[in-house]
């Protein structure tokens, strides 16, 4: 099979572009790769409505992945608790081989078909969960094998892959194909393709947090309080919610421990 991410690169002999021809030439690449995302919003909104019914049901959302794909679904399953105050079990990223394999590559963990789905059977995954496998190349075995299996027991599967009819794809039920082209650098998926599935990755949770009401207006109400610049934060949320004075704002934050409890208690 042929792969987009694969291809040659545009550009040559790199070692002899100056900083700022290097600096360009990755901008011009990058400024592509909003346009793929645009481009596949239809297939993004489908998968955004199916998964957040199921969790409106009670149901999880898995991310599934090796390498540079799985550290994004990590790190976007990781920012939801902050983000929306959700628990830390309702949005959940794996990795092929392990969470040791978010710093160092696990040796041959992403070709085992069964793994997969072998981490997901640690959750008790269920017809109320939704997997989505994320795979640059689209041929991760880790991850194909991993949705065939939630297909046959009933659980909602998408995909987020950078090349055109890729086995991840075709074992997805809602497959998105964000083809961005060559990279700068021959082969290098942490660059354009990883820009592309952050995007989609912001893009399918944010949504979906949106329309389990984790956010009101255009604000965070539920995020959590962990630091002083999260407080600084909600303490200005609570008093242009609310008219209080940022001090009598800053202690309703505190006592009641969200925005959206403290907006609640002190409506105008």
């Amino acid at each position: 099979m042929s792969k987009t991410t694969e291809s040659t690169s545009h550009y040559d002999h790199l070692e002899k572009m100056s900083t700022r021809d290097l600096l360009v030439n990755m901008n011009r690449e990058d400024e592509k790769v909003a346009a793929s995302v645009r481009a596949k919003i239809p297939q993004i909104e489908k998968l955004v409505d199916q998964i957040a019914d199921r969790m409106l049901s009670g149901g999880r959302l898995f991310y599934l992945g090796a390498g540079t794909s799985g550290r994004l679904g990590i790190l976007d399953a990781s920012e939801c608790p902050p983000t929306f105050g959700v628990d830390h079990g309702l949005v959940i990223g794996l990795i092929a081989g392990g969470d040791g394999a978010i710093r160092k590559a696990v040796e041959k963990a992403e070709d085992d078909a069964e793994l997969g789905w072998k981490d997901l059977l640690e959750y008790d995954i269920s017809e109320n969960d939704s997997v989505v496998g994320i795979a640059a190349s689209g041929t991760t075995p880790y991850v194909v094998g991993a949705l065939k299996h939630a297909n046959e027991k009933g659980i909602l599967t998408g995909c987020i892959t950078c090349n055109e009819n890729t086995p991840v794809a075709a074992a997805a039920q809602y497959p998105i194909e964000v083809v961005v082209g060559p990279e700068f650098v021959t082969g290098s998926t942490r660059m354009k393709a990883g820009t592309a599935q952050k995007m989609v990755l912001n893009m399918i949770s944010t949504s979906v947090m949106i329309k389990l009401g984790r956010v009101e207006g255009n604000k965070m109400v539920d995020m959590q309080l962990s630091n002083a610049k999260l407080v600084e934060r909600g303490t200005k949320m609570v008093s242009e919610a609310t008219g209080l004075s940022n001090e009598k704002a800053k202690k309703e934050l505190l006592t009641h421990g969200s925005v959206r409890k403290a907006v609640q208690a002190n409506k105008k």
